[in-house]
């Protein structure tokens, strides 16, 4: 039922994504906003117990603003048309692997892993790969990795990457420019009793690739 009504929110401001109907439907924000943090919380919760790194966590430091920088963007909408939360050792703002939920009205999903690695980051989850190509495919081969997102999301580069050889055997795996993993959450899961467990047996999964990537360039 709280996700109902934070979805509900959602759709409407989607219609009316102006500052008047902001303005006039603020509670209605404030409503979907504290629901979605008490999930959020809910979520920090369940995922410390096997991840105690998330432990001292509250939702205020995984959830995102509702509101768009639109300073630089084509795209002048005042609002953001979803919630967020990415938790993860030292919050969202932090470079550490961590998990990610989405709630919109259109696609709701689970997420995690290194979005948006920096340069060092990359190159160190890279030359790991080399060093070590049978680890790296343990964690993506394991039954219930594969079960829950199947494969390894993100953008490609063509070739090779700069600075390492082009002959190595697994090559398809260090031409990732993004190391990260999604699963989409259907309608009927999103209204159950079960997301949560279900999402945590997901964020269960996902913690051997969090942990590969936050071991490796220590975020």
């Amino acid at each position: 039922m709280a996700l109902q009504k934070i979805l509900s929110f959602l759709t409407d401001l989607s219609i009316h994504n102006n500052k008047e109907w902001f303005d006039e439907n603020r509670s209605r924000y404030q409503e979907a906003k504290t629901l979605f943090e008490h999930f959020t919380d809910l979520l920090i919760h369940e995922i410390s117990r096997f991840d105690p790194e998330v432990g001292g966590l509250q939702a205020k430091d995984c959830t995102f603003r509702i509101f768009r920088d639109v300073r630089f963007s084509n795209d002048k909408r005042p609002y953001k048309t979803n919630f967020g939360a990415y938790i993860n050792k030292g919050g969202k703002k932090s470079a550490f692997a961590g998990y990610y939920f989405h709630l919109a009205p259109d696609e709701c999903f689970v997420a995690g892993g290194a979005h948006m690695p920096t340069p060092d980051q990359l190159k160190a989850i890279r030359e790991s790969i080399v060093d070590d190509p049978e680890f790296f495919k343990s964690i993506l081969n394991a039954p219930e990795f594969k079960k829950q997102f199947g494969e390894l999301k993100g953008e490609k580069v063509k070739t090779s990457p700069r600075g390492f050889s082009k002959d190595f055997a697994e090559l398809e795996l260090i031409k990732f420019k993004q190391y990260f993993v999604m699963r989409t959450i259907p309608e009927v899961l999103l209204l159950s009793d079960t997301l949560i467990p279900e999402t945590v047996t997901a964020y269960k999964a996902l913690k051997p690739l969090n942990d590969f990537i936050n071991d490796l360039t220590g975020a």
